[in-house]
């Protein structure tokens, strides 16, 4: 017997879908159901390191696996068999049951649907099998006419799991009410059908001042408005569209504080792995576009990402490179993660055009080289930091985990170490550090969300992943109208 399907679509993207889906995993699971979310595609450059078929590892959108720890499930490839990580403007790397296929990367959007959605078909048919109840997460708007033909994440997974659907507004933008009708009157009568109610998001202030909408939306719509779920800052929950805090200047704190400024250039990747330092206390995080933004920093975070080379040009261009370079001159502490590793060295070589860009040099604050090649390395681990020196000693004998995804390789510069410049190696292959000690750089993301790491380097902890789904689900719990939840879960 295949399992219910609940399924969250959205006005437009940012509605709310990611976070509702979460918590709406939990919920069910803290009832006592066997619970798997599921996103068909996802378009993302924040993506996690999960089990895939054939005993090897794969990537998902980051959304669909805290969706599946907050189901209390094991994260597999199935719960988003299609990942498109943008590259550029119109091109993006495909990524099929968590592995990159250059074929699909190279085929046109509306080429690839019929291409795919066999492999999207299968893999929700079963998570149905093995679950009571899976949550399903739509992307962008359902009522995108434009792409309606080559829809493989929406209206044809809703009809395919003939899923009770749910449709998501963001309330604080303004325009809910006409953004809720439009979209559904944008639906085929059939679809239109399996909206079962409509849920105002991030909505502050009263509540009763919303009558008498709701009811005149009941009356042209036939659909009920189920929740009203308040604005929320504080959740927790990573966000997957964009940064989680973009205000430009420190606040001030009466208390001692680490300010951290992390470079937000236009790709930037895995983002969501520093929203721990989001919530913990002691901690202020600032998203540097500018050299100006760098200023006033206790560290510098160089994140990953998904062209490594054209982010450092950019970098260049808004002069923030010679911002990080005084930085680490003062001996501050600069880390660079992924992609901000390869940028802290000295150069990085690209003989297959793998990377936007082509080749050029690092900002050499490691005598290090990046040969980037096609194969990547997807992979998660553990470690153990060895004796690391300078302001980064706390690290020393800490055991930590976390996930690979990247195309290059890094080695010692030949010719600098042939001179005796020599970048101090922590972990073969993956960290290393300068001499003075104050620049890090390593490949494997999670390094700040592991407790033991922040114990180490902040004598504090984040909010645990548990309480942040329990409060997620607490909130929809009691936004929703009385029965609802139940009735969205029961069994055909």
């Amino acid at each position: 017997m295949s399992a219910p399907c609940i399924m969250v679509l959205g006005t437009s993207s940012g509605a709310g879908k990611s976070w509702l889906a979460t918590a709406l995993c939990r919920h069910y699971a803290s009832q006592g159901l066997k619970v798997a979310p599921f996103k068909a595609q996802n378009m993302s450059n924040n993506a996690r390191v999960v089990a895939a078929p054939g005993g090897v590892q794969g990537e998902i959108g980051s959304a669909q696996y805290f969706q599946a720890l907050a189901a209390r499930a094991e994260p597999d490839v199935r719960m988003n068999p299609l990942l498109l990580k943008p590259e550029a403007d119109t091109r993006s790397q495909v990524v099929l049951m968590g592995q990159v296929s250059e074929e699909l990367s190279r085929l046109p959007w509306r080429g690839r649907s019929e291409r795919v959605w066999p492999t999207i078909a299968g893999a929700l048919d079963a998570l149905r099998a093995e679950n009571d109840l899976v949550v399903i997460e739509g992307a962008g708007s359902p009522a995108e006419i434009n792409l309606m033909a080559s829809d493989v994440v929406n209206l044809r997974v809703a009809r395919h799991a003939d899923a009770r659907c749910l449709l998501v507004a963001d309330i604080d933008r303004g325009g809910a009410f006409a953004h809720l009708y439009g979209t559904w009157a944008l639906l085929a009568q059939d679809d239109r059908a399996r909206i079962q109610g409509f849920v105002l998001n991030k909505f502050r202030g009263d509540a009763s001042l919303l009558a008498p909408a709701p009811e005149q939306l009941r009356q042209l719509t036939g659909v009920p408005t189920l929740a009203v779920v308040p604005m929320r800052f504080d959740h927790g929950l990573p966000e997957e569209d964009g940064v989680f805090d973009d205000r430009p200047a420190w606040a001030p704190s009466p208390s001692p504080f680490t300010r951290i400024a992390i470079v937000a250039w236009p790709h930037i990747s895995n983002l969501d792995e520093f929203q721990p330092l989001k919530n913990l206390p002691g901690v202020q995080l600032r998203w540097a576009r500018s050299g100006a933004e760098l200023a006033g920093a206790d560290w510098i975070i160089l994140p990953g990402s998904k062209a490594t080379v054209s982010d450092l040009a950019w970098l260049r261009a808004r002069k923030m490179d010679a911002a990080i370079a005084r930085h680490a001159g003062q001996g501050a502490r600069v880390l660079g993660i992924c992609g901000g590793l390869q940028v802290l060295g000295e150069a990085l070589i690209d003989p297959h055009g793998v990377e936007p860009g082509g080749c050029g040099p690092g900002l050499g604050l490691l005598p290090l080289v990046t040969r980037f090649a096609p194969r990547k390395t997807v992979r998660r681990g553990s470690w153990r930091w060895p004796e690391v020196a300078g302001p980064w000693a706390a690290l020393s004998g800490v055991e930590f985990s976390g996930y690979e995804i990247h195309s290059g390789q890094t080695v010692q510069h030949p010719a600098m170490a042939a001179k005796g410049d020599v970048a101090r190696t922590l972990i073969e292959g993956l960290a290393w550090q300068n001499g003075a000690g104050n620049v890090l750089g390593l490949y494997v993301h999670g390094l700040l969300e592991d407790a033991a790491v922040l114990r180490a380097l902040f004598g504090a902890d984040a909010r645990p992943l548990d309480a942040v789904f329990d409060a997620l689900a607490a909130q929809v719990c009691e936004a929703f109208a009385p029965g609802a939840l139940d009735m969205l879960a029961a069994p055909r």
